[in-house]
């Protein structure tokens, strides 16, 4: 009892000396705001003092591509052969899947052999479902792809299909790869952790720039930016999942006479395959959420049908190509769900026969025969006829021009409301606020947090900003993250609070989070831009939408994973519902509710770079830009900044919420 009463009421005494740090540091940044006409250098970053690092980086590409030679080849045929390598198997599946074994080039193509019907491919996940768990996941499976052939997306969906099928393997055994020399290695994971905290926090739009001019445009150059993109969390699943395989397995195994590699691929990955499974998962999203962004440099398919639908403002055919990547998502992500937790099967000797060991395979391949002989003579076996097909595209478009006619008043008055009044203030104070004493306020705020190590992280990362001239953007992306983050926990704090204390409404809200967390960023955009037009605004609109599921998921999480006996201590005690809320159950749940906002930020700052196109003037607008341009250097210095300001928002929380868990009792 005394633990749970230590536990519900820490005391968490601030030190005087950093109140009088903090009231100096104020006091200097308003003193210095009044003598702004003397210290012009304190508040717009000397053009004379800035690295120009972008250039640096523009011309060693220029160079890398157009004179770098190795040997036997230059640099350009070596990416050029990578990419003839990855272009083989994907122009077989997308055979397969989407086009046909053709003969010829472009107009003078001739298809030789028909590609696999839909009716086969329907089946044949269906067969995957059933095997993999039973006949309702079958069923989902089946009702996701039959979505795919009713709204007349199965042509885009099976190119986006087939690019899927050749990115996640490679992503899988180069995340595997990398994950096992890190196991094995302190050093090279010493230097990949850092490497992958870049890679997960620089925005998707950097990958595209290098990989353009490395590879070309093409959906093979899709391919490779989307590997990039989904490989690190593969790294440190695989990392996490070595780690975890008990130190009793390890010692079974080496007692067995096992060698190192033995060890390796007969005792370590066997006994982490379900956890692997999980990184497996990951890297099927993060390929199927890239879709849409790799469709800028040359992939087809649905994130070509969204990102045309966007340029038109055609929300119809937007919402229903976005619903279609919906759909395959869900499908891929409960199939790999059920495939890592589907026990092995054993046979017996009477159990050897080919129907008995493979009876979803052969089925497969009897209706795969059977449907295309029957499609020599009934074309729609093989191709779902236009005049069945169904749309909802004049609905949406409808929809949207109704509450513009009758609703604009509202909506403009709204609007103009949180911009003159909230967003416009919030962005000219960030704007005018001294650089340095924003930087020293970050070290300030680190050194408090985690020491003088944090501190020195943090000021050096806001300085960098700095010093390659992207301070005034940067301040724009703070305004608009830090506006969007904090209406994202308005809505989203009381709704998981909500959540955490009915059961009803969390069966409710985790149907809807987990439907918001696969839609492509991209779907967000186009209602917004619809109804508000392109600005601020609709940006700020759009990354509340996309960047809320994070902090309702965990507040509902951190709320319910209050222990118990504390809650029956407390109620024991005489509090109310109420009471224990306020007193036990949110303090307790603060850390999990920090956690939740730092990927709130996360899941902001990423969108916000997405939202350049519909006219934001912030860091992903330079990103943006660069790429239409071509320009590596000033898209990937402009990505890294990006990345900074979220290592700094992601290290100051995390200390704070490891701070507060240490006050709490909770590690």
């Amino acid at each position: 009892m005394t633990i749970a009463v230590s536990t519900m009421k820490p005391t968490l005494s601030v030190p005087g000396r950093w109140v009088l740090l903090w009231a100096g540091m104020i006091g200097v940044t308003l003193l210095m705001m009044f003598a702004r006409d003397s210290l012009p250098f304190a508040f717009s970053y000397p053009r004379a003092w800035e690295i120009p690092l972008a250039g640096w980086i523009t011309r060693f590409m220029k160079w890398l591509i157009n004179s770098a030679d190795l040997g036997l080849f230059t640099f350009k045929e070596l990416t050029r052969g990578i990419a003839w390598v990855v272009e083989q198997p994907y122009t077989l599946v997308k055979s397969v899947l989407s086009t046909g074994f053709l003969s010829g080039v472009g107009s003078d193509a001739v298809l030789v052999f028909p590609r696999l019907s839909w009716i086969a491919l329907l089946a044949g996940v269906m067969l995957l479902g059933h095997y993999a768990r039973d006949w309702k996941l079958a069923a989902l499976v089946g009702g996701c792809f039959s979505y795919l052939v009713l709204f007349g997306q199965w042509n885009s969906a099976m190119v986006t299909l087939s690019s899927i099928i050749i990115a996640v393997p490679i992503g899988v055994v180069g995340g595997m790869a990398l994950g096992i020399v890190g196991y094995r290695s302190n050093s090279f994971r010493a230097v990949l952790m850092p490497v992958l905290d870049l890679m997960q926090t620089v925005p998707v739009f950097a990958y595209l720039v290098p990989v353009l001019l490395l590879f070309g445009f093409s959906p093979v150059s899709a391919m490779i930016a989307t590997i990039i993109y989904a490989m690190p969390p593969m790294v440190r699943v695989t990392l996490l999942a070595l780690e975890q395989v008990t130190d009793e397995v390890v010692e079974a195994g080496s007692m067995a006479g096992c060698s190192r590699r033995q060890l390796l691929w007969k005792v370590l990955l066997p006994s982490a395959k379900r956890s692997l499974m999980v990184g497996v998962n990951q890297v099927v999203m993060l390929s199927l959420n890239m879709v849409i962004i790799a469709s800028m440099i040359g992939a087809g398919g649905l994130g070509y049908d969204v990102l045309t639908a966007l340029r038109r403002l055609k929300i119809g055919e937007g919402v229903e190509a976005g619903v279609a990547i919906t759909l395959l998502a869900i499908a891929l992500d409960r199939l790999s769900q059920a495939y890592a937790n589907r026990p092995t099967p054993v046979y017996s000797q009477q159990q050897q026969g080919l129907w008995t060991r493979h009876p979803h395979a052969l089925c497969f391949v009897v209706i795969a025969i059977v449907t295309w002989l029957l499609g020599i003579y009934l074309p729609a076996m093989n191709t779902y006829p236009e005049t069945w097909q169904i749309s909802m595209g004049t609905f949406w478009g409808d929809l949207v021009r109704y509450i513009n006619v009758n609703f604009y008043d509202v909506l403009e008055s709204f609007k103009n409301f949180l911009l003159l009044n909230i967003m416009i203030p919030f962005k000219r104070f960030l704007l005018s606020l001294p650089w340095i004493a924003v930087v020293a306020m970050v070290g300030l705020g680190g050194w408090q947090l985690g020491g003088r190590r944090l501190a020195l992280l943090t000021a050096s990362l806001a300085t960098f900003i700095a010093v390659v001239g992207l301070w005034d953007k940067a301040m724009v992306t703070l305004y608009l993250c830090g506006i969007s983050v904090i209406i994202a926990c308005l809505i989203g704090i009381p709704i998981g609070i909500l959540a955490a204390r009915n059961e009803r409404v969390h069966r409710v809200v985790s149907v809807i989070i987990d439907t918001l967390q696969t839609l492509p960023s991209f779907v967000y955009l186009m209602p917004v831009v619809m109804l508000f037009r392109v600005g601020d605004f609709a940006a700020m609109l759009a990354v509340i939408a996309y960047a809320v599921t994070p902090i309702i998921r965990y507040t509902d999480h951190g709320i319910r994973q209050v222990p118990a006996d504390l809650i029956e201590a407390s109620r024991q005690a005489g509090c109310t519902r109420n009471q224990l809320l306020r007193k036990v159950q949110v303090p307790l749940a603060l850390p999990h509710i920090m956690l939740g906002v730092n990927q709130t930020i996360m899941m902001a700052l990423s969108m916000l770079v997405i939202t350049a196109l519909v006219g934001t003037r912030e860091l992903g607008q330079e990103v943006y830009i660069a790429l239409t341009k071509a320009d590596s250097g000033r898209g990937i210095i402009a990505g890294v900044c990006v990345a900074f300001i979220a290592i700094i928002a992601d290290r100051m929380i995390g200390a704070w919420a490891a701070k507060r868990k240490r006050e709490y009792g909770l590690e």
